[in-house]
């Protein structure tokens, strides 16, 4: 293998973790649209924290190039995506970001390359969407002149043990010789083991379901949240006498952001659909923790009145607003929804957060951090992403609300 030579397409949250460990192998080439992120990362530095200064350090050292310019990428013949695959306002799948990343690859694609996406898609999607946008812009085809695979991308931001050398990574090829270069591509990085599927298609399923199997299961006790607040239980000693039980799964209320279980269900129904099932436990699932914002905001309203507070320009702080704790990443966030019903509510909403960048947050949401010490000031605090730093803070003697972020 020491002919190969990576692109990695896709700087991110999978690219950037990815591209470092294969950088203490291979030569490889950073590809990313976006030149602040290239500038970024040319300077040791990762906003994303999945990679800390030392590591960026070797990653640098390694040799591996950062560019935005397509010709930067042309020496390589093995090409990683690593690009979002985002929901549309209507919920359905945005290939967009795969669109332009097929269309770059396909731009310096050559004889004997090998394509392989980790973004997730609906089954069927690197077959039936990318390889046609190869084919026409390379005048190339799939079997003859070059081959493509699908091996699943299972980071978890923020997640320090479960690393991607240490997750065990599914591959698959378009061709048997196909699959035997890409699993010997991600041997030579991956410790935790290899497991090659069987087809492309069933790599992708793989991967699709492993986000809606949580989805679904953090909906069903979402929805034994809404039953017990009505009867005036306790949702989290039920769960916790319940799992005194063996095989009881320990899932836990909260909200459903960031980019993978509040996403991934939706790609996994649009195919569904097109083939004529209708796809009725994963949507009841999504509408479920679609809308737990707005209940939470209902019950932190209901519980403010209880305690006779007031609402109509009441000071709420809201404590997190990334996705989930101890991460930076703000996408899909909804904690979104929680401050928006509370807005209409009347309230007047604040936000901190240490671990979100406050460029991002204006950017995205339009909203400006506050650094508050302490809950002075506030008549009720929403204790919404559980990060480390929040967990010494002084409530005081505001009304105190707590949510869990995924």
């Amino acid at each position: 293998m020491t002919n190969i030579k990576i692109a990695i397409i896709g700087l991110g949250y999978v690219g950037m973790p990815l591209a470092a460990a294969f950088s203490s192998k291979f030569k490889v080439f950073g590809f990313d649209l976006n030149s602040t992120r290239i500038n970024e990362l040319k300077s040791g530095f990762d906003r994303t924290l999945e990679l800390d200064e030392s590591a960026m350090k070797k990653v640098l050292e390694s040799g591996m190039s950062f560019s935005s310019e397509l010709d930067s990428i042309k020496e390589a013949n093995f090409f990683i995506v690593t690009v979002p695959t985002p929901i549309d306002e209507h919920k359905n799948p945005d290939l967009s970001p795969l669109k332009g990343a097929s269309t770059s690859v396909a731009k310096v694609l050559k004889k004997g390359d090998i394509v392989v996406f980790e973004s997730t898609v609906y089954p069927g999607a690197s077959e039936e969407f990318c390889v046609p946008i190869l084919e026409s812009i390379s005048g190339l085809r799939l079997g003859v002149d070059f081959e493509i695979g699908y091996s699943p991308e299972r980071i978890n931001p923020g997640d320090k043990e479960h690393t991607v050398t240490k997750i065990t990574k599914i591959v698959s090829g378009s061709s048997p010789k196909a699959l035997k270069t890409i699993k010997e591509v991600y041997s030579s990085v991956i410790e935790a083991g290899i497991f090659e599927a069987s087809s492309i298609r069933v790599a992708e399923a793989a991967k699709v379901i492993e986000n809606t199997q949580r989805d679904i299961n953090i909906a069903f006790v979402n929805e034994l949240k809404m039953i017990f607040d009505r009867m005036g239980i306790d949702t989290m000693e039920v769960l916790k006498a319940a799992r005194t039980k063996w095989n009881f799964l320990p899932f836990e209320p909260g909200l459903v952001g960031g980019h993978c279980i509040g996403v991934d269900p939706y790609y996994l129904t649009h195919k569904a659909e097109a083939v004529g099932h209708n796809p009725e436990i994963i949507l009841a699932g999504r509408r479920i923790n679609d809308n737990m914002g707005a209940y939470h905001a209902s019950q932190i309203v209901k519980k403010m009145i209880k305690n006779g507070l007031r609402i109509k320009d009441a000071k709420v702080l809201i404590l997190g607003i990334t996705f989930k704790q101890n991460c930076p990443d703000i996408r899909n966030s909804k904690v979104l929804d929680v401050i928006s019903e509370l807005s209409e509510f009347g309230c007047a909403v604040s936000v901190c957060d240490p671990w979100a960048r406050a460029d991002e947050v204006k950017s995205f949401y339009n909203l400006e951090l506050s650094t508050p010490k302490d809950a002075s000031g506030y008549e009720c605090v929403v204790l919404a992403v559980n990060h480390e730093q929040f967990r010494s803070f002084d409530f005081g003697p505001a009304l105190r609300y707590d949510i869990r972020s995924f």
